[in-house]
């Protein structure tokens, strides 16, 4: 075998530990290849991108904003709504000319994201795999939560039938709400790779190639693991906001 057919074998098998969620310490340390290729691959599986804030010194986040209350994960722009794009060229080059940047997907356009606490999704994950239910994209932070990525619901044709994301929760109002949150039209995560202030990170656990599945085949299953972990009992008309009225 050739060095160069090695070489790209080696990154091959670098990219597929990553996207298991087993990072290579190249990769955790912010290795740029690995970087723009997870961000492509996100972007060819229909993921809208923009750039976002990363951590700066001292918990600090990269925006001039005093005290900034999400640190390393808001979008940089104001118009990250119209500038959330999944073109090759832009995000390459978004890459290049902003190295430490991280960047958010945009919900409810193309997917959905369902976010709950570590240990309920992971118990989720498990008996949703058991079960044979189709799971798709997942990403852990290491902060304590899981995100699933699924279809959007989109918007239905009644309008008034359609609960946005800002009846659950604001991205920058998360922390208030500890159970399972939707994020569809209007809201955003941040899309591994992430780095997050105190050395932390956003990882893929599933990688972006698995298809997305419809978010009401995952619903029942990640609310019951979110009732147990608030300690409630399960309500499954109630429990899950993005609902028809």
């Amino acid at each position: 075998m050739s060095a160069e057919s090695r070489g790209r074998t080696g990154l091959q098998g670098k990219l597929s530990q990553w996207l298991r969620g087993r990072r290579p310490k190249e990769a955790a340390a912010g290795h740029e290849g690995g970087r723009e290729a997870l961000l492509l691959a996100a972007a060819s599986a229909g993921l809208p991108l923009a750039p976002a804030a990363h951590p700066a010194p001292g918990y600090r986040c990269s925006c001039d904003r005093v005290g900034c209350p999400t640190p390393a994960r808001h979008p940089v722009s104001f118009a990250w709504q119209t500038q959330s794009t999944t073109d090759r060229a832009q995000i390459e080059r978004w890459a290049r000319h902003q190295p430490q940047a991280n960047f958010i997907t945009a919900t409810g356009m193309v997917h959905d994201v369902l976010d709950v606490p570590l240990e309920a999704g992971r118990e989720a994950l498990e008996r949703l795999l058991g079960s044979g239910i189709e799971v798709g994209p997942v990403a852990e932070s290491d902060d304590g939560r899981l995100l699933f990525f699924t279809l959007t619901r989109g918007t239905p044709e009644e309008e008034d039938e359609w609960w946005p994301c800002e009846l659950d929760c604001h991205p920058e109002t998360a922390d208030e709400h500890p159970g399972l949150r939707w994020h569809c039209r209007g809201s955003y995560v941040l899309v591994p790779p992430a780095r997050l202030p105190g050395d932390q990170a956003v990882h893929w656990v599933r990688g972006p190639e698995h298809p997305l599945p419809d978010p009401l085949s995952l619903l029942e299953v990640l609310t019951d693991a979110c009732s147990r972990y608030v300690g409630e009992e399960p309500d499954h008309e109630n429990a899950a906001w993005p609902l028809r009225r």
